[in-house]
């Protein structure tokens, strides 16, 4: 079977990848190992960990914010089967929704393990033992990634879990001890919370989410830290023993020190991800990997060996569902004949924690590393009449912007709806705006987005409601 282009993985990446490609023209046919598309983040990841992060924020909501608005009932009971039926059902639509789009701009899938076979060949191997081999003109690995293991630490993914079973817990652990302090363990981490866990998280490093402007990530803490997270900073999980009831996990400063023994019932192992590359004759075929088992491309998204290309988790860049959308999209462009680019500097991250955060750009490590001139601008959630309303008075909007020319470099948020509330400074910084821009732009009253706007006008002149 021929095709213009065969996609290895069906994950955000692969599937926008396949389905752009149909739009402009191309006969596509895409790989798929599991029974269902979507990849990771529609089956194990994004979408079901959103929808018990909203469910468990209702959970909680129920039980200790409702009588702030004049709401009185009775103790919330929680059905733990019914909210993993939710997440369940959430997902079935998601994935329900790729099939039909591979349908509608009639896209090949062809189910099983796809590898690389030679040049503009991608061989197939099904549940029943067959082969099949896919001729293209060009192919697209789009595989994503995988839980990073702890060293010397195997998951059983029902006591010891990575992210998958931490989404699939048949009932409340007592108490959850999450290794890693970054996106994944928070957002998890405060799923358990909420439904009764008693959370302690241990941290390599000496703060939390590694990456984002330092200062948000300092409130994030605070607020996490009120909310009943434990925090073991600079620290290691060094052994976990499984031979009784409880598991014993031997906890030890990161330069080394005096160790002690945390018990706790479920351990959530949440250090990162790693490009999945194993099994996809990348080696044979000659396509070059970086030290961190990336593969290498160049800027577009071609590797080493021509017609074969990468884009998504298994690339560098950072881990993100709409990252790998962007670059499937561009590399969609590029196979076409037109011109496909993405902006890296320009792509947003979230934290779907209670509040949540938001970054887009650069941070003020960043900009004190690179010697550039700045201004910054701040306004806080307690200040603002509709976060006041909705009883969301917690965090903050910061701008940076360019001392000389004004021109926004970085707009971070940690706040109710900051995922939502970050796509109004990517649109701007996109067109290169200015915090004068940005705080001369009428905003509706009363709204959250408010507040990005007095975060502005604070890096430009002054705020008007502080």
């Amino acid at each position: 079977m021929s095709h213009d282009l065969v996609v290895i993985g069906s994950g955000p990446g692969g599937y926008v990848c396949a389905i752009k490609a149909a739009q402009l023209g191309l006969k596509v046919a895409v790989v798929e190992k599991w029974p269902t598309l979507g990849g990771t983040c529609l089956n194990i990841g994004c979408i079901p960990s959103k929808a018990l992060l909203h469910a468990s924020e209702m959970f909680e909501a129920a039980g200790h914010s409702f009588a702030t608005f004049g709401i009185r009932v009775g103790k919330p009971e929680l059905d733990l089967k019914a909210m993993l039926g939710h997440k369940d059902s959430v997902v079935e639509s998601n994935v329900s929704g790729v099939a039909y789009l591979f349908k509608k701009n009639r896209i090949d899938i062809v189910h099983g393990t796809g590898s690389v076979a030679g040049p503009g060949r991608v061989s197939v191997a099904k549940a029943d033992g067959a082969t099949e081999v896919l001729e293209a003109k060009a192919i697209v690995i789009a595989t994503g990634s995988d839980s990073a293991p702890l060293r010397g630490i195997e998951t059983d993914e029902k006591r010891i879990v990575t992210s998958t079973g931490a989404l699939a817990l048949p009932e409340v652990p007592k108490r959850l001890l999450v290794v890693g302090a970054g996106v994944i363990g928070l957002e998890l981490g405060s799923v358990w919370r909420r439904l009764g866990s008693e959370v302690t998280v241990v941290e390599f490093l000496d703060r939390i989410l590694p990456g984002l402007d330092g200062e948000v990530a300092r409130q994030a803490q605070r607020i996490l830290q009120k909310q009943g997270f434990a925090f073991r900073l600079s620290q290691k999980v060094t052994v976990i023993d499984q031979s009784g009831p409880a598991l014993k996990v031997t906890v030890e400063p990161a330069a080394g020190g005096t160790s002690e023994v945390i018990e706790t019932d479920v351990v959530l192992v949440a250090i990162g991800r790693r490009p999945y590359t194993a099994g996809l004759g990348l080696k044979e075929a000659g396509v070059a990997l970086d030290e961190r088992g990336r593969v290498k491309v160049d800027a577009h998204f071609q590797t080493n060996v021509p017609g074969i290309y990468a884009i998504g988790d298994v690339i560098a860049g950072p881990m993100l569902a709409h990252k790998a959308e962007e670059e499937g999209v561009a590399l969609a462009e590029i196979l076409a004949g037109e011109a496909g680019h993405v902006d890296y500097g320009l792509i947003p991250s979230v934290v779907y924690t209670h509040p949540e955060i938001a970054s887009v750009g650069r941070t003020e490590e960043e900009l004190k590393a690179a010697g550039t001139e700045y201004r910054v601008g701040k306004f806080p959630f307690s200040a603002n009449g509709r976060a006041r309303a909705m009883a969301e008075k917690d965090g903050f909007v910061k701008v940076l912007a360019d001392a000389a020319t004004d021109r926004v470099l970085g707009v971070h948020i940690v706040g109710p709806y900051a995922g939502e509330l970050i796509a109004e400074a990517c649109v701007l910084m996109t067109f290169a705006g200015a915090a004068e821009d940005l705080g001369r732009i009428c905003h509706a009253h009363p709204t959250l987005s408010e507040s990005v706007k007095e975060a502005a006008l604070a890096a430009w002149t002054k705020p008007i409601h502080l």
